[in-house]
């Protein structure tokens, strides 16, 4: 299963109360205060890992709670700070207070980290209060409480490169072609209900990450379809190759269904309409594909790529074109 969007709720744990305690040894008289503070309570730490693709793990309970600190003891014994519970999220998952609508952090490299809940400061002790005017004080001070915070994770998942276009497209076809990623491929329409990511082999030992964007349709940002709950996932690639298919199912324009996309993309983010965007007519083995490319060439103003990523025909210049638009090939 696939979850990129939760609600928890954090608390830090308390802090443990500070001693009132007197020393009591045989031959030391007037021993005076020897109370020890309380330890810290456990903080929720937040943790990207690249290891993880999802927020499911996290569904499996509601709210969130570190341990508490220690009490503290006699004979100025401190009492043990509790440990932090530490939460594993995905990389590119951004942390938001819901209470006040605001971005606390956004995990976007490997092991970034942020307290979202701090624990409370241990209570001090009575020996802290000793002064010379005050021989035995009795008092002590309790743990501070935790901090309680509610948070929404929304995961925007991190790769260089994102296929977009159209239901059967042919986006995870070629993502099963060219990574070890095995989406569902079939020929009925939102066959891809998640994104899907792969590893891709470059040239000279690079490597780049590819993501499978859920078809788009119009209307999209406005939630028709399932494109609209995954259009952040793109907000973060690098490029976008747009797949175009040749010859719809549903009989529709290529051309037209390729403004349709665009279009989606600029009023769900103005920025998407400026990434740098490489055209890819799918399914070469098909006359029609030829026209196609013929057709968007001369409206574009540049050659689209041409591939059948069953027969593997345009793959290796499409991969190739890729890389260089990621860095120019004096990098590689």
């Amino acid at each position: 299963m696939f979850l990129d969007e939760i609600e928890l709720d954090l608390e830090g744990g308390k802090g443990g109360d500070g001693c009132v305690s007197f020393r009591r040894e045989k031959y030391v008289p007037r021993g005076g205060p020897d109370g020890g503070d309380g330890g810290d309570g456990g903080s929720i730490i937040l943790k990207a890992d690249s290891s993880i693709n999802s927020l499911i793990h996290l569904t499996q309970r509601k709210t969130w709670k570190a341990d508490h600190g220690r009490q503290g003891m006699g004979s100025q014994r401190i009492g043990a700070s509790a440990e932090d519970c530490v939460l594993l999220v995905p990389t590119g998952t951004i942390v938001y207070d819901t209470a006040y609508d605001f971005v606390l952090k956004d995990l976007a490299s490997e092991g970034d980290t942020i307290i979202a809940a701090q624990g409370g400061k241990g209570g001090k002790g009575n020996m802290r209060f000793k002064t010379s005017t005050n021989r035995a004080p009795r008092i002590a001070t309790p743990g501070e409480p935790g901090e309680v915070r509610r948070v929404r994770l929304e995961l925007k998942m991190i790769a260089d490169v994102g296929l977009i276009g159209k239901p059967n497209a042919g986006k995870s076809t070629l993502l099963s072609c060219v990574t070890k990623a095995r989406p569902e491929i079939a020929s009925y329409p939102f066959t891809t209900k998640f994104p899907n990511l792969g590893l891709v082999m470059g040239y000279g030992d690079r490597t780049f990450i590819m993501a499978d964007i859920p078809g788009l349709i119009e209307g999209a940002h406005r939630g028709v379809g399932l494109g609209h709950d995954f259009l952040r996932h793109i907000q973060r690639a690098g490029i976008l190759v747009h797949l175009v298919e040749p010859l719809p199912d549903d009989g529709t324009n290529p051309w037209e269904n390729y403004l349709a996309i665009r279009q989606e993309l600029e009023l769900f983010d103005e920025l998407l309409g400026q990434r740098p965007e490489l055209v890819v007519v799918t399914k070469a083995d098909i006359p029609e594909a030829a026209e196609v490319q013929a057709e968007f060439e001369q409206k574009l103003g540049k050659k689209p790529f041409l591939i059948c990523s069953l027969s593997g025909e345009g793959l290796p210049v499409l991969l190739q074109a890729i890389q260089a638009e990621l860095a120019p090939p004096s990098a590689w």
